[in-house]
């Protein structure tokens, strides 16, 4: 048996430069690991099988599941006999922007590699990785990274300045396809990209909060309101600085002391189920 931890990530910048012929958007992100994490527990079988059950109710159990997915991709291309049985512990909420899928592939594909025994780079699971979702190789690295092309192509960043990530999910769900449906490229107020990498070089928490920025906020806020709501009340509650991760619908405020954490979170869960404090992660995986 072998536990291998599934971190969530938020976005620092997320921006989209085109549509690219093979239909994806090509994109500009920094994104960084958060300790919200699911659990990934991975027992050997002898029959071959590949097996995935999930704490959560609403996570499929079969071949839509990004780690069974994971599973069976690194088994079919390594030709390998031995399956396992993938038990999910969710604790990153679902459809949330955090990449909990994404990061659950990524678990997998880095456990399997040393359940069996295979030896990969994790150069090489993280290409693998990129055949089941955008996300999945920066999850496979895990750290703080700038991402581009749909998202695959990974470059290592410093890790953020050390803070509070204050996270908060409203109690709705969010289609990243309908996101992207409705985004206007032509008019669109994008990111600085450059300045967020400055700011992780020289650890400049100001910097950092002032260059914070998602293309997909807007969209977002103007079909779910809420969402604009929740970050409108963390600004409120003190936050230094908030943003959207992903496509949503959650929110993250960061917040440098501690002393404010308790009030911004008392008063997101005033209104909000799903709250969250954590600290970043900021460093890559290693596969030992």
């Amino acid at each position: 048996m072998l536990y291998v931890k599934a971190p969530a990530k938020i976005n620092l910048t997320l921006d989209v430069l085109f549509k690219r012929p093979d239909q994806y958007h090509e994109v500009e992100m920094v994104m960084t690991t958060i300790d919200l994490a699911d659990r990934i527990e991975l027992d050997l079988r002898s029959d071959g099988k590949i097996l995935v059950y999930s704490s959560s109710g609403i996570v499929p159990e079969d071949e839509r599941n990004l780690a069974y997915q994971a599973a069976m991709l690194l088994k079919n291309t390594y030709q390998v006999d031995e399956g396992a049985t993938i038990t999910i512990h969710k604790e990153i909420p679902v459809a949330a922007g955090l990449a909990g899928g994404s990061s659950d592939a990524a678990a997998t594909l880095r456990g399997l590699n040393k359940l069996w025994n295979l030896n990969i780079s994790i150069d090489a699971l993280a290409e693998l990785g990129a055949k089941i979702g955008s996300d999945v190789p920066f999850c496979v690295y895990g750290g703080t990274a700038l991402a581009t092309g749909r998202g695959e192509k990974i470059k290592a960043l410093p890790a953020p300045p050390s803070c509070w990530v204050i996270l908060a999910k409203p109690k709705i769900g969010v289609s990243t396809a309908k996101i992207y449906a409705n985004l206007n490229l032509e008019n669109m107020q994008h990111p600085n990209t450059k300045q967020m990498i400055q700011a992780l070089e020289n650890n400049d928490y100001a910097l950092m909060c002032r260059s914070l920025g998602n293309v997909l906020e807007p969209v977002t806020c103007s079909l779910h309101p809420e969402v604009a709501f929740i970050k409108q009340q963390m600004l409120r509650f003190g936050v230094d600085a908030a943003l959207m991760s992903g496509s949503g619908p959650t929110v993250y405020g960061l917040v440098k002391n501690e002393y404010r954490i308790h009030r911004v979170y008392n008063g997101l869960k005033g209104f909000c189920d799903e709250v969250y404090a954590v600290r970043m992660l900021g460093k890559r995986n290693s596969l030992a």
